[in-house]
C-alpha cells in the first residue's frame, strides 16, 4: 500500500473517529447531564429557543482535538506536533479558549475578562510566530492578527444564537480552508489531519444541534471554534501565498472576507443595529440576522437551509477568489460587492419587519 493511500485511509479514520466520538461524549453529555451549561434556566432572552438546554458540544470539540493531536503524535512522529512552535502556539490558545468558553457557561464571565483572555489567545500566536504577514509594517500585522483573533471569537459567539447556525457556519469554512490549501501533501501534514479531525467532531455534534436542536454548543465550543479558525485562517487565508510572492493584499483581504462572510455580516448587522439604537453592541439580544428572517416569516429549519446555501455560495467564491481570479484585478470588487449585498438585503428585511410590527 502506497504512502499516499494510506494517509488517505488515515484521513478518513481521523473524520469517521472524530465524529462517532463526537457523538458518543454529546450523547451521554445529553443523558447524564441535563443542566451542565445552564446558567439560569429562565433567562431566556437571549436564547431564540424557548426552552432552556445544555451548552455541552464544545467539551466535545475540544476532547476530540486533544486526541487527534495526540493520536497524529503517536502514528506520525512527535517531530511534527511537540517541535512545531507555531502548533504549539495553537495549542496553547486553544486550551486558554477553551477555558474560558468552559467559565463562561458555567459562571457567566465578566466583559473585561473575557475580552482579556481572548486577547491573551491572541498573544500566544503572535509570540510563536502565528501572525499575519500582509503588510509592511509588522507592528500593524501583530494589531491585526490581534483584532481578528479577538473579533472572529466574538463573531462566531454572537453568531451561535439559532440552532445549527455556528455549526454549519463553521463546516463550510473548514472546508474552503481544506478546498483552497489542497493539494495539502497528503503524507504526514498536522494540519489537515487538525482540520479534518474537527471537521468531523462539528459533523458529530450537528447531530444534536440541527434543529430542532437538543443542546447548543455554548461559549465552550464558540470561543473554541473561533480560536481554531482565526488560526487556520491566519495560515492559509491571510497569509496565502505570501512564502512564494504570489499574493495583494487586496486579494487576500477580499478572500478573508469571503470566506467569513456569514459571521462577519451577522456581526456587522447587529453592531449597526444597536449602535443605531444607542445600544451596547456586545450585550446579547434576538436581533441577529436569523431572528430578522424568522420575523419575515420563516421557520428556524428555513433559516438553517438560507445559511448553508450561503455559506455554499461564499465557499464557492472563495475557491474561486484563490484560484482563478488575478491578484490584481477589479473583479474582486464584485466580491466586496457580494458581501455588501448579504448586508443590504438583511438590513432591507429587518426593516420591512419592523414596520409590519408597528402596524
Amino acid at each position: 500500500m502506497s504512502e499516499a493511500l494510506n494517509s488517505v485511509l488515515s484521513l478518513v479514520g481521523f473524520f469517521a473517529g472524530a465524529m462517532v466520538l463526537s457523538a458518543v461524549i454529546n450523547s451521554f453529555f445529553l443523558k447524564f447531564a441535563h443542566n451542565l451549561g445552564i446558567r439560569n434556566k429562565n433567562d431566556l432572552n437571549i436564547r431564540w429557543s424557548n426552552t432552556s438546554k445544555p451548552s455541552l458540544g464544545g467539551i466535545s470539540f475540544y476532547l476530540c482535538y486533544l486526541l487527534g493531536f495526540m493520536i497524529y503524535a503517536i502514528m506520525f512522529g512527535q517531530t511534527d506536533v511537540f517541535q512545531n512552535e507555531e502548533l504549539l502556539g495553537l495549542f496553547f490558545s486553544i486550551n486558554v479558549a477553551f477555558l474560558l468558553g468552559l467559565s463562561d457557561d458555567a459562571y457567566d464571565t465578566k466583559p473585561l475578562i473575557k475580552l482579556g483572555s481572548q486577547i491573551l489567545c491572541g498573544v500566544i500566536l503572535v509570540s510563536t510566530g502565528n501572525y499575519i504577514h500582509l503588510f509592511d509594517a509588522n507592528w500593524l500585522n501583530i494589531a491585526v492578527t490581534i483584532i481578528w483573533v479577538v473579533g472572529i471569537m466574538n463573531s462566531l459567539n454572537m453568531l451561535d444564537n439559532m440552532d445549527s447556525i455556528t455549526t454549519t457556519a463553521s463546516i463550510f469554512i473548514i472546508l474552503t480552508i481544506l478546498g483552497i490549501s489542497l493539494p495539502f501533501s497528503l503524507t504526514n501534514n498536522v494540519d489537515l489531519f487538525l482540520l479534518i479531525t474537527i471537521l468531523g467532531s462539528l459533523a458529530g455534534f450537528l447531530i444534536f444541534n440541527w434543529n430542532p436542536a437538543k443542546m447548543f454548543m455554548g461559549d465552550t465550543g464558540s470561543q473554541f471554534i473561533g480560536m481554531f479558525l482565526a488560526y487556520y485562517s491566519i495560515k492559509f487565508l491571510w497569509n496565502r501565498g505570501i512564502d512564494d510572492g504570489e499574493f495583494s493584499v487586496f486579494s487576500n483581504l477580499t478572500l478573508v472576507l469571503v470566506s467569513f462572510s456569514v459571521p462577519i455580516v451577522d456581526t456587522t448587522f447587529v453592531v449597526l443595529r444597536r449602535l443605531n439604537r444607542r445600544q451596547n453592541p456586545m450585550v446579547g439580544g434576538k436581533d441577529h440576522t436569523t431572528h430578522a428572517l424568522s420575523y419575515f416569516g420563516l421557520s428556524d429549519k428555513q433559516v438553517g437551509y438560507i445559511f448553508i446555501v450561503m455559506a455554499i455560495v461564499s465557499s464557492m467564491l472563495a475557491y474561486n477568489i484563490a484560484n482563478f481570479i488575478p491578484h490584481g484585478s477589479l473583479s474582486l470588487i464584485l466580491m466586496w460587492l457580494y458581501v455588501l449585498m448579504l448586508l443590504v438585503i438583511f438590513i432591507s428585511i429587518a426593516k420591512m419587519t419592523s414596520k409590519t410590527k408597528k402596524k
